[in-house]
């Protein structure tokens, strides 16, 4: 099966793996996902669309087990107010739906920020760009392909 994202690293001809899964639908929390496709929640990222008061919509990419600092995600976007976009917003914005949403080949090439986490690991898994499908790939292959600026944007949940 090949999603867009896919398609995007075959382009760019970059290595990867995907690895489908069974869809819960009341569950697309990253946690599942990661046991699902057999890697601990922080080696799978999860791609969140957030809006900033200076510089529009981005995209901020940070490990499953971990949530989203906004303020460090400001700071590294150079946004003063920086928040998440409704979730009504994230089809129209991106072209994907929750729990499928990827910074690879999305509608518009927005602006990408990686929690600085993803550095740490030999492979990382993200969305495929669908629900029940993931990606493993390299995170220097997955940064290449995103142009993802990388920072300390993820912190514990609360």
């Amino acid at each position: 099966m090949k999603t867009n994202a896919a398609r995007l690293l075959d382009s760019l001809g970059i290595r990867y793996e995907v690895r489908e899964y069974e869809v819960d639908p009341d569950d697309l929390a990253a946690e599942s996902v990661a046991k699902k496709v057999g890697l601990p929640p922080e080696q799978v990222f999860k791609t969140l669309v957030a809006r900033g008061d200076r510089h529009g919509v981005c995209f901020a990419v940070v490990p499953g087990d971990q949530q989203l600092d906004l303020k460090a995600l400001a700071q590294l976007s150079g946004d003063k107010k920086i928040d998440t976009v409704a979730l009504k917003e994230v089809q129209p914005l991106t072209g994907y739906i929750r729990g499928g949403v990827t910074a690879l080949a999305a509608k518009k090439d927005y602006p990408v920020f990686a929690d600085e986490t993803i550095e740490l690991f030999d492979i990382i898994s993200i969305s495929a760009g669908m629900r029940g499908a993931q990606l493993i790939l390299s995170p220097a292959d997955y940064l290449r392909a995103t142009k993802a600026k990388v920072g300390a944007i993820a912190r514990e949940k609360e």
